[in-house]
């Protein structure tokens, strides 16, 4: 039975119509069989799978959501332009990802722990709270307990000056729009790093600004429908005692380099 002010089936043919686009077409795109793609404009999918609500979601640039909930063809053209903009919640982070999480005995959220060996299982199950639940969990007393958080670790210098091999804690982040030039772990689709950058939301761009603490790596510009999960850096915990000096003196001592350098181009 259709679920009730369910609007996929419908917004899918109506979007469609609207890009002018066939069906054996936009399966080719969406890389899957003309059927299904039948199967889903008519109703007879009551239940589409996660797969298949993302595939839509990203080609059409519309929230899951409002591809459920709204009845699309009763915008106006200047609304659906402004969704397909940005000015939706598909772009914000929020009521699209579904966030598993471990409880314990209390019902209180656990810390997840990924660690490196289950990055790629972390990819493919990280909505899957059966998977979270195999990974180690805890919890810390000085966290509150109304937000939820995750432990990544570090390696190889991409995140520095946080040292390789710490262990950063980082709260969910639901709302990217927030985000401006903050500290945190960035999941995407098609990589099976965990970047830790500085964050900024893009309105205009539909876009998340990735900027690393490490010079040696450049600025990304990535789309929001390439993002998984954004995490707020919170503190973490190492083994290494910093230098004296620490990145200050790790600066005096490039600049002087280049200095040296210069002189050595001038003579």
């Amino acid at each position: 039975m259709k679920p009730q002010n369910s609007y996929w089936a419908s917004n899918l043919k109506f979007l469609r119509s609207r890009k002018k686009i066939n069906q054996e077409n936009l399966a080719d795109k969406l890389e899957i069989s003309r059927s299904k793609l039948v199967a889903h404009e008519t109703g007879q999918t009551t239940n589409p799978p996660l797969e298949d609500l993302i595939k839509f979601s990203d080609f059409f640039k519309i929230s899951i959501d409002s591809l459920v909930k709204v009845d699309l063809s009763k915008l106006s053209e200047l609304k659906l332009r402004e969704l397909e903009a940005g000015n939706d919640i598909y772009v914000s982070g929020n009521k699209i990802r579904v966030l598993a999480i471990a409880t314990d005995q209390k019902n209180r959220e656990n810390i997840t722990f990924v660690p490196i060996k289950a990055k790629a299982g972390y990819m493919a199950g990280y909505s899957d709270t059966s998977f979270i639940e195999t990974l180690p969990n805890f919890n810390l007393p000085h966290l509150s307990d109304k937000k939820t958080y995750r432990m990544f670790p570090t390696e190889g210098n991409s995140m520095l000056p946080i040292p390789e091999n710490s262990l950063i804690i980082t709260e969910y982040a639901e709302d990217w729009t927030t985000l401006n030039d903050t500290p945190g772990i960035v999941i995407l689709k098609n990589e099976q790093d965990f970047l830790f950058k500085n964050v900024t939301y893009i309105a205009e761009e539909r876009s998340l600004l990735l900027h690393s603490l490490n010079p040696e790596y450049a600025d990304k510009i990535i789309f929001a429908g390439d993002v998984l999960e954004v995490w707020k850096y919170q503190s973490h915990i190492t083994d290494v005692i910093p230098s004296e000096g620490g990145l200050i003196q790790q600066l005096i001592n490039t600049v002087n380099e280049i200095k040296v350098d210069v002189k050595s181009l001038k003579n």
